[in-house]
Parts: structure tokens; C-alpha cells; sequence
């Protein structure tokens, strides 16, 4: 019989005492909209599982996290490949982890077949540890798998977080499947929103080390499920999954793969460099510089290194997407190696392994640590900001004309990691403890509001703040209750604001609907269409499921604190996206006038497309729509 109950674990982190507490499906789905309830309740961390795990579905087995984000400063979901196959085990289905160790601690948990699960929480030097071996979150891995792992029968997973949860407001948190008694170099990631620094700053814990033997009852009839989707696509689970992955495993139309590939082979027109000065270029000073620097160099690099060596895996659970890019222990994502790749300065695959590999070590959510160091070189170029004022020597090299794409890109390497070095001191020069928007205002302040103005990100209540997914659309900037993910549109068409709002909103329930079933959104091209259908057929109510979803993204919705673009490069964000647009399509009555309303008042006009995404996201996204 598959599941009828949500049985969650809760851990009390200062006394160590626990117990499982279970809800019936039907009043809550999944990590989600349960995460939602226990976040405000308990001001717990919460992780955990799909009612599809262990299923024969690809992608299920995605772990999804939850909380009250010290980052973002809301409710928060951050997710991370693969590592829900292993937790499956212990027989549970959510961890919720409330208040405080005592001293910093790995937990550990383990089930053994029919037992009661075992937890413990051990008390750790977490700043020794990390200062070993590998460094940060792997090191932090390592010694949890030295000490823990012979208790287990089969391998267990880890979840650590490095220096940044301890210095910074928007630490991930770090997993590698442990495959012939070793911890691989995959590494996945819970990386926005910061839950990795509510996990060591509000909850104490450093790592978490789990597996077990448990078997319960999942859903493994491939015939039935073949059926299904050969009713609805004349094509059996295998072959769907194939198509819809094609992006992320190869793609023949780019003669690659991977997000790294396809999105570097296709951005020419619209990449985004140097602190997103690229946006002001004319389009073929873009495309030429996209050809020298990127196509025949960083990407080239890539495809010889990685695609065509086929250097490539799965994050933990068997998926035909294989979109663990490798070479040797560096896994090669477009967003990271975009905000540590070309949006720094950095061209070349020796110094962006290097740059991300101290950050991803040093446990940060990269796209952030990425957006923040571009601004932080953008202020230095500039002369905005000294360099020996953030505690370094040198200032980037951001000459474009005289550009090496060796020398250079290592230089601006070598200057992010002395950047990150500030970060992580107790006295460093570079204090984010409550943020970088906090770090940014105070600069502001005290020297130019042109500081301020460079940098690109999203405004959350007081303090919170997330630096914006790497696609050029106005999107990305939306005001969502949750930024940062993919809970908003980022295509490349013009949408007029109130629209692109209720497109957004739309969005956002889509992805929940994912989140909270654990379905990798890289299947999005099946899941989101047939997944109700399955709901319905595994747990007889998929109209409640989807009434559940709708719930969770109004309150998360009523508590939507977003506040209106406070960096002008926001607003220079939409209005050269507007430019772009013109260029490519002039007939477009809706789009001329949003052009000539920011062509005459950028401020103003910023203001009122804010606005009307807004509206449209509320008008949306309703308990009782209208």
C-alpha cells in the first residue's frame, strides 16, 4: 500500500530528544506545504522527500528543503539532486530540526532495517575540521563519513556547510553521493536562500550523516506507468524522459550539453559580462565578443574537456539526464560558472575551476557569492571603492581591449578568492553577516550611492536580498514572494508587466507542484503535465493536490515583503532588454511605449512596471482569486 501518512521526524537540536510525528496526506502533500506549516510554527530547518520516492519516476528522489530564510529573510524552498534516494531509507519522509545545539554538532541518523531510527548528535570543532584536508564542506564530509559511516550497511549520504554558514547570510548546503566507500567529487547543492546558514547559526548543526536499511512500499509497475504515458504521449516512461532531458544530457543542435553548453553556445546575443556591463554594448560588439572569448575559448574548453570525453553523471539516483558535468573533481554548471565565469571577468576554465572551487569549498550559494563578487570588482574598476578598503591589493582586470584570457581571467580568479578570504575572517574587511544588500548600503552611505547602484539583486523586506538568476529578462527582477529560483518567467519575450505578473505567478505553482512531489524540475517537460494525472491514479485526489499547491503559493504570497529595485542597474537591467527587443522587432505597439516611457524617465517608468507586475502577481495568486 504506498503511503497514507507524512511521517515526520522532529528534532529538539538543544536536548537532543525526538519523536516522529506523522500527517495524513490529504491535509498536507510533501516537504513543501508542510515545510510551510512547520517553518512558521517552529522555526525549524526542514528536509526531506516527495510521496514518489523511491518510485520507478526519474527525478524523484530530489531532497527539498525548507525554512524562514536568513538570506532572503522569507519563507524559502531550495532543493538538491538525488540526495532523497538514500533519506528514503530511513523510513521517513521530512526531518524537522528546531532550535539550538548547545555546541556545534554533526547529526546523525540511521535506521536498520525494522529498528526505531538512531540519532545522535556529536559535538565537533567545526573550524579545525574545515581548516584540513580537502577544506570546508568536504573535509566537513569527510570526517562525518570517518567517523560515522562503518555504523552503516549500505552508504550513507552527508549534508555539510562550510566557513560561509558561519560568516555570511547565504551559505548552501553541500551533498556527494559515496559510492565504493569513497565520497565522489558530484557534489549537489542546496544553494539559494541561505538555509545552509540558518543550519549552523539557528540550529547548531554542521552536518547531517543518514541511511538506512528501511524498506517501505513505493511504486515500482513499470507496465502500469508505461501505460500511462504511452496513453499520453504514444511513447513508454523511458523514451518521454529521454526527449524531455535532451538539454541536459546532449543537445545535437548546439553539439552540446549540459546547462553550461547549451545556454554559453546560445547566449551570444545576450551575454552578460563584467558586472553586467555587456548590457549597455550594442548587440555586435556582444556577439564578437561572445565569439572570441566564449565560443572559441571558455566553451571550447568545455566541449573538449568535458562533452567530449563524456565526463559525465547523475547526482545519486539513476536519471538519463546525466547532468553532472565533470572535469576531474570540478562539475561545471552554466549559473555558477557564469557569475564566477564572464560576469567577473573570467574567461578561461582554470581560473573559473579555481574561483568556484574556493567558493563551492568554502560552502557558499555560488550564484550569490558570484553576483557579489562582479559588484565588488565593478566598484574597484570604477575607483568607486579602494582595494585596500575590502582588505586586497590588486583591482581586476577588466580591460577589454587588452584582455588575456588566461593572464587576466586568472588575475580576476586570484582577486575573487582574496575577496573571499575577507569574507571569512572574524575581523575581515568584508562583513556579511547580514548581508551583502546591508554590506552595500552601508558603502553607499559612507561614499557614493554609486555603490549601491552596481549592484544587481532583489529586495526583500528590511535586509533580505538574492542575487538573480542569469538570464537577461525583466523576469528575473520580478517581486515574488521567492526569487532566485525559477518561480518567476525568464524567457525572452516581451510580456507587458501586468501579464508577465500573472505568468509569473503561474510559474510559481508549476514549480511548487514539482517541489513539492520531489520531482526534479529537468523533467519539467513531462512531470508538470502528467503528474496530476498520476496523483490521481497513485492517491485517488489530485484536485486536492492541486488546491494544496494553490494554498501554499498564496501564503507564501501573503507574506510577499518585496520592495521596489532599490540599484539603479536594475532599471538599466529592463530598460536595455527593452532596447534589445526594439532591435529585434519594432512592430510591437505594447513594447514602443514601455521603450519611450523609460527613453523619457527611467525612475518613473521603473515604478510603474514594478508596480504593475505586482499587481498582476497578487491578482494571481489570491486564496479566493477573482
Amino acid at each position: 500500500m504506498l503511503k497514507s501518512q507524512l511521517k515526520t521526524l522532529m528534532i529538539d537540536a538543544s536536548t537532543g530528544f525526538y519523536r516522529i510525528q506523522r500527517y495524513d496526506i490529504g491535509k498536507f502533500w510533501g516537504p513543501v506545504d508542510l515545510g510551510l506549516h512547520l517553518s512558521y510554527k517552529y522555526n525549524s530547518l526542514n528536509f526531506g522527500t516527495g510521496i514518489l520516492a523511491g518510485s520507478i519516476f526519474p527525478g524523484s528522489n530530489r531532497m527539498i528543503f525548507t525554512g524562514i530564510s536568513p538570506n532572503w529573510h522569507g519563507f524559502y524552498i531550495s532543493s538538491m539532486g538525488g540526495a532523497g534516494l538514500v533519506f528514503d531509507n530511513l523510513g521517513i519522509n521530512l526531518l524537522s530540526i528546531q532550535n539550538k545545539a548547545n555546541q556545534l554538532s554533526v547529526l546523525y541518523l540511521n535506521r536498520i532495517h525494522g529498528e526505531e531510527i538512531q540519532v545522535e548528535l556529536r559535538p565537533v570543532d567545526a573550524e579545525d575540521i574545515w581548516k584540513q584536508g580537502r577544506g570546508g564542506v568536504y573535509q566537513m564530509m569527510e570526517y562525518a563519513y570517518k567517523e560515522f559511516g562503518d555504523r552503516y550497511v549500505n552508504s550513507p549520504r552527508i549534508l555539510a556547510v562550510g566557513p560561509a554558514a558561519m560568516y555570511t547570510d547565504f551559505a548552501g548546503i553541500c551533498s556527494a553521493p559515496i559510492k565504493k566507500n569513497a565520497i565522489t567529487p558530484v557534489d549537489t547543492w542546496a544553494g539559494r536562500g541561505g538555509l545552509g546558514t540558518k543550519m549552523l547559526q539557528e540550529h547548531g548543526i554542521v552536518a547531517v550523516i543518514y541511511g538506512g536499511t528501511h524498506v517501505d512500499t513505493d511504486f515500482r509497475d513499470r507496465k502500469v506507468a508505461d501505460q500511462w504515458f504511452e496513453d499520453r504521449y504514444n511513447k513508454k516512461l523511458a523514451a518521454k524522459d529521454l526527449e524531455a532531458t535532451t538539454k541536459y544530457r546532449y543537445d545535437p543542435k548546439f553539439d552540446t550539453g549540459g546547462t553550461f553548453g547549451v545556454n554559453f553556445a546560445n547566449n551570444a546575443e545576450w551575454l552578460t559580462a563584467f558586472n553586467y556591463r555587456s548590457i549597455f554594448w550594442d548587440t555586435e560588439y556582444r556577439v564578437d565578443l561572445h565569439k572570441k572569448f566564449v565560443i572559441n575559448h571558455y566553451l571550447k574548453q568545455f566541449n573538449e574537456e568535458t562533452i567530449l570525453p563524456k565526463q559525465q553523471k547523475n547526482c545519486g539516483e539513476p536519471c538519463v539526464a546525466v547532468c553532472k558535468k565533470m572535469n576531474d573533481e570540478f562539475k561545471k554548471d552554466y549559473e555558477p560558472y557564469q557569475t564566477m565565469g564572464p560576469l567577473c571577468g573570467i574567461f578561461d576554465q582554470r581560473a573559473a575551476e579555481k574561483l568556484n572551487g574556493k567558493a563551492d569549498s568554502m560552502g557558499f550559494d555560488a550564484i550569490s557569492v558570484g553576483g557579489v563578487l562582479a559588484w565588488l570588482m565593478d566598484c574597484m574598476d570604477e575607483g568607486l571603492i579602494e582595494p585596500e578598503e575590502l582588505g586586497v591589493t590588486e583591482k581586476p582586470m577588466w580591460d577589454i581591449e587588452n584582455f588575456d584570457l588566461v593572464k587576466s581571467s586568472m588575475h580576476n580568479a586570484d582577486l575573487g578568492i582574496a575577496l573571499i578570504d575577507q569574507m571569512l575572517k572574524p575581523d575581515g574587511k568584508i562583513d556579511l553577516m547580514l548581508g551583502a544588500r546591508k554590506f552595500a548600503r552601508g558603502m553607499a552611505k559612507e561614499k557614493s550611492k554609486q555603490i549601491m547602484d552596481k549592484f544587481v539583486y532583489t529586495a526583500f523586506a528590511r535586509q533580505g536580498w538574492m542575487v538573480p538568476n542569469q538570464y537577461w529578462t525583466p523576469g528575473v527582477l520580478a517581486p515574488m514572494g521567492i526569487m532566485g529560483k525559477y518561480y518567476n518567467d525568464y524567457g525572452k519575450v516581451f510580456i507587458e508587466p501586468r501579464e508577465l505578473g500573472r505568468i509569473s505567478a503561474t510559474r510559481m505553482k508549476k514549480e511548487i507542484m514539482l517541489d513539492n512531489i520531489g520531482i526534479c524540475r529537468f523533467h519539467r517537460g513531462w512531470a508538470e503535465d502528467i503528474m496530476p494525472e498520476i496523483i490521481e491514479k497513485l492517491f485517488g485526489d489530485s484536485e486536492c493536490y492541486l488546491k494544496a499547491i494553490d494554498l501554499a503559493a498564496s501564503r507564501i504570497n501573503s507574506r510577499n515583503s518585496s520592495v521596489f529595485w532599490e540599484s539603479e542597474r536594475n532599471m538599466d537591467y529592463v530598460h536595455t532588454f527593452f532596447k534589445k527587443k526594439y532591435e529585434e522587432d519594432q512592430s510591437n505597439e505594447k513594447l514602443n511605449e514601455w521603450l519611450e516611457r523609460f527613453n523619457k524617465d527611467k525612475h518613473q517608468a521603473s515604478y510603474d512596471f514594478w508596480y504593475e507586475i505586482h499587481k498582476g502577481i497578487h491578482e494571481s495568486l489570491r486564496d479566493f482569486p477573482v
